[in-house]
């Protein structure tokens, strides 16, 4: 049974106000949010709708929270992003990130919620978080389904003279839905940054029949070199058995392989760069 919320104007209207405070004494009311009541515990998504019940009428979900409902959040955050059109005053209230727009823009129901168009969110994601981040955001909105490259083309031609919309110009073209996860994404963009040719996501390498034998995190066909990053799913005994095998069949079939970390994406950045650029010479 979904939980039904009520706004205290809403109550108030088919109930008195001492009939609204006995019904919260016997928590037959529960406060949500200051003026918004529930007749259960509320959830997490339940907490979400009761803060939109808080704001303004123009309120929809943006940024990491759309990302989020549609299926592309990789970022990950504490607060609840909305976006409200410029002329709107910002409202002040806990856990919330209000971010002005001056783009028009029509909201789209996900989930019962309002939430910007998912071209609108991914872009806006990309202008404005880090560039090692908005890659991954880009790729994973891709492979969501929740937009195509040419929805995000068009999109970002909407942002022009917007902060960040250089960035954004830059990264979608490069954008590609076979990436899996945000490492694979921020190793590619690792070395297109570096000046090496990109990287082939998800590779499938075939043996002498023709029949995919393994699929590589990211690799030149033409070269026979592989990449990958080592995870914490690589440490699991089960997953190194298999990964044993697999390199020493690569190996006997003329693929080398190059290995990176978390340690090297995020800290030795040129050492990918390095060892591409010898493993490619």
């Amino acid at each position: 049974m979904s939980t039904e919320l009520w706004r205290t104007d809403d109550l108030v209207r088919i109930l008195t106000v001492k009939r609204i405070r006995t019904r919260v004494s016997r928590e037959e009311l529960l406060r949500v949010r200051r003026g918004v009541y529930a007749d259960q515990r509320c959830g997490d998504e339940d907490e979400l709708r009761a803060l939109m019940l808080c704001l303004p009428e123009e309120a929809m979900l943006t940024r990491q929270s759309a990302a989020d409902r549609y299926g592309f959040g990789v970022l990950r955050g504490d607060l609840v992003h909305v976006q409200l059109p410029a002329s709107v005053p910002k409202p002040r209230l806990p856990g919330l990130a209000v971010h002005h727009s001056i783009l028009p823009v029509r909201p789209v129901v996900v989930g019962g919620l309002p939430c910007v168009p998912a071209a609108r969110c991914a872009v806006d994601l990309a202008r404005t978080v880090r560039r090692l981040d908005a890659l991954p955001v880009l790729d994973s909105a891709i492979r969501s389904g929740a937009v195509t490259q040419d929805e995000l083309l068009a999109e970002v031609s909407a942002h022009r003279a917007l902060r960040g919309v250089r960035q954004a110009r830059e990264l979608v073209p490069l954008a590609d839905g076979r990436a899996e996860c945000r490492q694979e994404s921020q190793l590619r963009l690792i070395l297109i940054d570096g000046r090496l040719p990109p990287p082939e996501p998800q590779l499938w390498v075939h043996d002498r029949d023709r029949i995919p034998r393994y699929r590589l995190d990211l690799g030149y066909r033409e070269r026979r070199i592989g990449i990958e990053y080592d995870g914490v799913s690589h440490l699991d005994r089960d997953q190194l058995r298999y990964d044993r095998e697999r390199v020493n069949w690569l190996d006997a079939n003329g693929w080398r392989m190059r290995y990176f970390t978390d340690r090297d994406l995020y800290r030795r950045p040129a050492h990918i760069v390095a060892t591409m650029r010898a493993a490619l010479s």
